[in-house]
């Protein structure tokens, strides 16, 4: 019996190809699409779910207010450590510093990234040890820990425990390995190769006297581990007012945990509170899947159905002769779950030949773990659905008739399922129109973020770490820099112009309110700062080796002199750090922070000593590789040890929106393939109506219908679903998308002009897809069509 239905099934198949090759290419594209997009959804759904202990994790934030809202901030001081180890419901709480170093072991030597970790990191973050104690290995000074990958390219094949690495952040100092972590996964918070105890960054770092019992200094991340079963309320109770205790005459601070499962999916804050992050992008592109997957489906059981009407008379004769329904049912929902089979193993197929381009486009590694049953789960699921869904119409509809009435003709099977087909087409339409709509609004908000003015000139302009042997040479490196014409101009600061590494409240300033505060970010530089980014100065100067007294000068960004409301800066002093400091100059503003996020006041300080960025300004030449090539061999002069490694300021500004470019090329690719799946199963029904109406046709023809009249016959019925569709979805598009530009501070307007043009696109594509079969079907010959008659 099996066999016999399995037969007619494969004959049936061969029989109909067309519809079985549109049936079953159109439900894969849209399994494999649906899966690609899981695999991103469940690798972000998992973010640091490598460590076994991740609800009990939490990351400190601080919010502080200002006239501008409360503010939130990732940094907190270095005296907060105290009052954490006093409290019994935390289990451990690390500092953390993030910091570059030349690793050197023979002659070898690497410039590695790395952290300087509290003593309980590793116990606290359960990394994969391959080597060494937790417990113990960042308890020494003079330790470090490396990862696989660095051990093996300082070390080779020897073991690297116990043996000795020079370090070399201010001095070489020699470290000795007592531990060997496994290569951190890529979906996790942390990435380092290699870890300093805290305790020797404390004792070796000179701006660290001044951080210990000052509670404006913000520049370390604090994590805790909280006791199984503590009170996380009370413990964001007592971190509330932590500060205000220390520091009761200070700022309006307040610290908060923020929990390890939110650090990646809830990353947006507004006004000191949570305002989603990723987890919009999540829930969008699970959206997305279940579109695609809905649209695909229902290609296939519209085309399922339709074609089953044609196989009518087969069941007359089949239940003429012996079936009973339930073997017809039996053998209608089996031919069913064969092509959702057939479509799921070609799903599979599509995924593996993609993935790797797919994996370039998210810039991660997703592989399907096929000896998971969640993914065989799925599989199964999604067959059965499918299968039983779209077989359920022939299976229980058409096997009740009497066979007496099929084969006399007196059972209209057609008007029956036209109903709910038309429904199925039209969610698809609207579901095309919000893909369309989305897909429109991510291009132009991406756009308009990235040509957005950020107050400084960006071509070329390159940013290169600092080192000791650099700080220690850095006058004689610029001068032969800007001598050689190797460089335009040249200067130095505490972070990149790209980004912001701290910042602190300005204390007190003349026409101060007693309620305003003001949250000001901070560079530290030295001379020709503005000049070398191309900064405008709005008011007074910039440093100048003319003014001694500029060690105690400040200068202003426009921002800062808006929120402090001063109207004469020049001349003025403020108060920050328990200092006074006199404003020589007012710069533009300049976007170094998020690029989605208003410009934050700032302060700039000429401060040597605190630097961590050289910014070189190179010539315009149609050679930029021996532009590049002659900076680096004036570094390589005043610092030989250090590999030359830089980069250019436009690609840094350009990273700020990878995550959001990344979700526009995948709106993209996955609203295409929506409309392909869409326009598949429109191709299908086009040509099955014109084949219905094949009769129709020809008698029309006979009767002087011309082809033009025959092409809009049969798309009005298609045009009118489009329109309806467009009615319903435009709303939906609309408040999806002033939804997702909410989240951005600096945003476009709303395009109304997207619904029109998509709306129109969408009827276009039906029209030409439906016409082509309308045409076709209407250049027939009418003798044939009618011969039967």
């Amino acid at each position: 019996m099996i066999k016999n239905y399995l037969t007619i099934a494969l004959r049936t198949l061969q029989r109909n190809g067309a519809y079985s090759f549109i049936n079953i290419a159109g439900l894969a594209v849209g399994i494999a699409a649906s899966i690609l997009i899981l695999l991103w959804v469940q690798d972000e759904l998992t973010f640091n779910h490598y460590f076994s202990n991740y609800r009990d994790l939490y990351h400190i934030k601080q919010n502080t207010t200002t006239d501008n809202g409360v503010v939130t901030r990732q940094y907190t001081p270095l005296p907060l450590r105290e009052p954490l180890a006093q409290d019994t419901r935390i289990k451990r709480s690390v500092l953390t510093v993030g910091q570059h170093a030349l690793l050197t072991v023979g002659d070898k030597k690497l410039n590695k990234g790395g952290l300087d970790a509290g003593e309980a990191f590793l116990e606290m973050f359960q990394f994969q040890l391959l080597q060494g104690d937790a417990a113990t290995a960042l308890r020494e000074p003079h330790s470090i820990v490396l990862t696989q990958s660095t051990a093996t390219a300082l070390f080779g094949d020897e073991d690297p425990m116990g043996k000795i690495v020079l370090v070399k952040i201010a001095n070489n100092e020699p470290m000795k390995v007592t531990a060997i972590v496994a290569d951190p996964p890529e979906n996790i918070s942390f990435s380092f190769d290699y870890l300093l105890p805290f305790a020797y960054f404390e004792a070796t770092a000179d701006w660290i006297k001044y951080a210990r019992d000052n509670w404006n200094n913000n520049a370390f991340d604090t994590y805790v581990e909280l006791q199984p079963g503590a009170d996380r309320a009370g413990v964001d109770r007592f971190l509330h007012d932590v500060i205000s205790k220390h520091q009761p005459e200070g700022r309006e601070a307040s610290l908060f945990l923020h929990p390890m499962s939110h650090w990646r999916l809830y990353n947006n804050f507004e006004n000191g509170k949570e305002s989603g992050g990723l987890i919009d992008y999540v829930m969008l592109f699970s959206g997305i899947a279940v579109f695609i997957l809905v649209i695909a489906c229902i290609n296939f059981m519209n085309l399922a159905t339709a074609r089953s009407e044609h196989r009518a008379r087969e069941v007359g004769i089949r239940k003429s002769v012996g079936s009973s329904r339930n073997q017809l049912v039996v053998q209608f929902i089996g031919e069913s779950l064969l092509i959702s089979a057939l479509a799921f193993f070609f799903s599979i197929v599509l995924v593996e030949l993609v993935r790797p381009f797919y994996n370039g486009l998210i810039d991660k590694h997703l592989v399907i773990d096929y000896t998971s049953p969640q993914i065989w789960l799925f599989g199964l699921t999604l067959i059965l659905f499918t299968g039983l869904l779209a077989g359920s119409y022939p299976a229980f509809y058409l096997s009740s008739f009497r066979p007496a009435q099929i084969l006399k003709g007196k059972v209209q099977t057609g008007r029956a399922g036209r109903t709910p087909r038309k429904v199925m087409v039209t969610l698809q339409f609207g579901f095309s129109i919000l893909l369309m709509v989305g897909t429109v609004v991510i291009y132009k908000q991406v756009e308009f973020l990235k040509r957005r003015e950020v107050g400084y000139d960006r071509e070329n302009l390159m940013l290169i770490w600092s080192s000791n042997d650099i700080e220690k040479n850095y006058a004689s490196l610029k001068q032969e820099l800007v001598n050689t014409g190797a460089a335009v101009s040249v200067t130095k600061s505490n972070s990149p112009i790209t980004n912001i590494f701290a910042s602190s409240p300005i204390e007190k300033w003349t026409g101060m309110r007693p309620d305003q505060r003001v949250e000001a970010t901070n560079i530290a530089t030295q001379y020709d700062y503005t000049k070398t980014m191309g900064i405008r100065m709005l008011e007074g100067r910039d440093f100048s080796e003319d003014f001694k007294s500029d060690t105690t000068a400040i200068i202003l960004n426009k921002a800062a002199v808006l929120a402090m409301d001063l109207k004469d800066p020049i001349g003025d002093r403020i108060q920050m750090w328990g200092q006074t400091w006199t404003i020589v100059g007012v710069m533009d503003d300049v976007l170094m922070g998020s690029g989605s996020r208003n410009i934050d006041p700032l302060v700039m300080t000429m401060d040597p000593t605190w630097s961590s960025t050289i910014t070189v300004r190179i010539p315009k030449s149609a050679d930029l590789e021996a532009a590049v090539n002659h900076v680096g061999n004036v570094f390589k002069k005043y610092s030989p040890e250090y590999p030359f490694e830089y980069r250019f300021a436009d690609d840094e500004f350009q990273r700020k929106f990878s995550s959001i470019n990344m979700i526009g090329r995948l709106t993209s690719a996955f609203a295409l393939l929506a409309m392909f799946i869409t326009g598949l199963g429109l191709f299908g029904m086009a040509a099955f109506t014109a084949e219905q109406r094949t009769k129709e046709i020809g008698i029309r023809k006979v009767l002087g219908a011309s082809v033009a009249g025959l092409v809009l016959l049969l798309t009005k019925d298609f045009s009118r679903m489009v329109i309806i569709a467009f009615i319903f979805s435009a709303p939906l598009a609309g408040w999806a998308a002033q939804q997702f530009l909410q989240q951005y501070q600096v945003r476009i307007d709303l395009p109304l002009w997207v619904f029109p043009i998509s709306g129109l696109m969408l009827l276009g594509v039906t029209a030409i897809i439906v016409s082509t079969q309308a045409i076709r079907a209407s250049l027939r010959n009418p003798v044939k069509a009618l011969r039967s008659e």
